[in-house]
């Protein structure tokens, strides 16, 4: 079934009672189908009329937008001249489902909004119908067409309505086909979940085979409750507990990745490194040097002197054309007692600072955001806020 049931929310349910043809795409938008129209030629054709959606959960909100968006021709009046008082802009919007619109239409009411979907879509679907009623009075919109249940394999559990509304669909659809792994659910590894769990890619892996305890609490996203430190779950399980609430795909896998098992990453079509050095972390990025598999690695090296915290975080992006040059930026390192870094110092923000490094790198490589320097190297210092890049390729 679609995942926002249309006889929940009465303002879609009255639509479809009343015989009207409608769909609520993947992509965050109403779209009633089968909308008469006249055409330049003084010709009756069919279009169809897309509103993006406003919702609380899986049910409609007052609409916040009032424009619509149109797919076919620009309409005319019954004399075949172009609606003006309909205009308002054309361009390619994808509305979902394979549908694109050619047409944007704005039409305000004069309270300056419409009070729900049924309102404001019978509102254009009337504007296009009196000029078609002047060539042929039978012709409506309300079709009643039997409609099929629709089986979506959607990757959220309810719509994406920030896509629709900024209409970056297409562009967020880049990343759909991805299966993340996330090596590592610590202080970075958590943020980056966090983040890439509000992406529509297929699958996200999680590994980690340790507890979720208090110290975790303070350098983690969310606000764990007491019963949740008590219980020590395992990171990946609480972790995918929550997400799971958002997003299908989260998979947990309570394991240390190390030489032993690194193959099991051989499905993955990008990887995030959370780990730390060692003989674990050498297996691991070897592994997916071989496979072939893009990969960001992230560390954060944090010291205190003066009553303060100075130190500096990085983000490398290791892909198939360049791996000596990556390999060489990656720490192997282990701490020790003469490791400055060896109190483990780290702190929520810029664990998520350096998790938007990583997941920005991620994003450029996809095409999401613009990549003009197409750097594999990125660093931030404490000191100085010094944001620097390297190894551009």
């Amino acid at each position: 079934m679609s995942i926002i049931p249309i006889d929940r929310s009465s303002d879609l349910e009255l639509l479809r009672r009343e015989g009207y043809n409608v769909q609520v795409t993947g992509a965050g938008y109403l779209v009633v189908h089968d909308v008469p129209y006249v055409n330049s030629k003084r010709e009756i054709a069919v279009g169809a009329l897309a509103s993006n959606l406003d919702l609380a959960g899986d049910v409609t909100a007052q609409p916040q937008d009032h424009t619509a968006k149109f797919i076919g021709e620009y309409p005319c009046d019954s004399n075949g001249k172009p609606l003006e008082v309909l205009k308002h802009q054309s361009g390619s919007y994808d509305v979902g489902h394979g549908f694109v619109a050619q047409h944007s239409f704005s039409r305000k009411p004069a309270r300056g909004h419409y009070e729900n979907y049924h309102e404001k879509m019978t509102a254009y679907v009337a504007l296009l119908g009196k000029h078609v009623a002047a060539i042929d009075p039978l012709v409506t919109a309300k079709t009643h067409k039997v409609i099929e249940p629709e089986d979506d394999n959607l990757p959220f559990n309810y719509l994406d309505t920030a896509s629709a509304r900024a209409e970056i669909n297409t562009i967020t659809a880049r990343l759909a086909e991805d299966a993340i792994a996330i090596v590592g659910v610590g202080g970075t590894g958590s943020y980056v979940l966090d983040m890439v769990a509000k992406t529509p890619v297929k699958q996200i892996h999680i590994f980690d085979a340790d507890r979720f305890l208090t110290h975790n609490a303070f350098r983690a996203p969310g606000a764990p409750e007491i019963e949740d430190l008590r219980a020590q779950p395992l990171k990946v399980e609480y972790f995918a507990s929550i997400y799971a609430r958002m997003h299908r795909g989260i998979i947990p896998h309570p394991i240390h990745i190390d030489a032993t098992n690194a193959d099991k990453l051989g499905s993955m079509s990008f990887v995030f490194l959370c780990m730390e050095g060692g003989a674990a972390k050498r297996a691991v990025v070897d592994k997916l040097e071989a496979l072939g598999t893009p990969f960001a690695d992230v560390g954060i090296g944090l010291y205190a002197k003066r009553n303060s915290i100075g130190g500096m975080l990085r983000s490398i992006l290791s892909l198939p054309d360049a791996r000596e040059r990556a390999r060489s930026r990656i720490s192997f390192a282990t701490d020790d007692a003469n490791n400055e870094y060896d109190k483990n110092i780290q702190v929520a923000d810029l664990n998520a600072l350096n998790a938007c490094l990583a997941v920005i790198a991620w994003k450029k490589l996809r095409g999401f955001y613009f990549n003009l320097g197409k750097e594999r190297f990125v660093s931030y210092t404490i000191a100085n806020s010094l944001l620097a890049k390297g190894d551009s390729i």
